[in-house]
């Protein structure tokens, strides 16, 4: 099953911050990157995936229980939001799928059969290439 979920925009915490790297003037006059919060406890996740967010091994989430996600790739401001969404979205999606439990079974008595027969025919080849002892 696969969760279907978007933030509610108020549930978002936003801040703008200069972006660093290369750009020139453009990157020490604007600020461009965004900082994205979201507090998972506070949040409109279902209970379950937000026990699985909150255990998730992901350095954006704080001891807290905030994700802060920083976008900075793109010039403008707009598509900076976006990607961060769009990450936000991945991360929870991710976080919500649940994998299936394996469960053991019996190898069938024909792969049994099969695997002994290989096993002898393999120790046959071996045996022929022993020396024999004239007698």
């Amino acid at each position: 099953m696969r969760l279907v979920w978007h933030p509610h925009p108020d549930e978002l915490d936003w801040s703008a911050i200069r972006a660093s790297g290369p750009g020139g003037q453009n990157v020490n006059k604007v600020s461009n990157a965004v900082h994205l919060r979201f507090d998972i406890r506070s949040s409109s996740l279902p209970d379950a995936v937000k026990q699985r967010l909150l255990q998730w091994p992901d350095q954006r989430i704080t001891a807290e229980g905030v994700v802060v996600i920083k976008a900075q790739d793109a010039r403008s401001l707009e598509r900076n939001r976006a990607d961060a969404v769009e990450r936000l979205i991945e991360l929870v999606q991710a976080a919500a799928h649940v994998p299936k439990t394996r469960r053991a079974t019996k190898p069938t008595y024909g792969s049994q059969q099969r695997r002994l027969e290989s096993k002898s025919k393999r120790g046959s080849i071996k045996a022929g290439r022993r020396s024999r002892p004239d007698f």
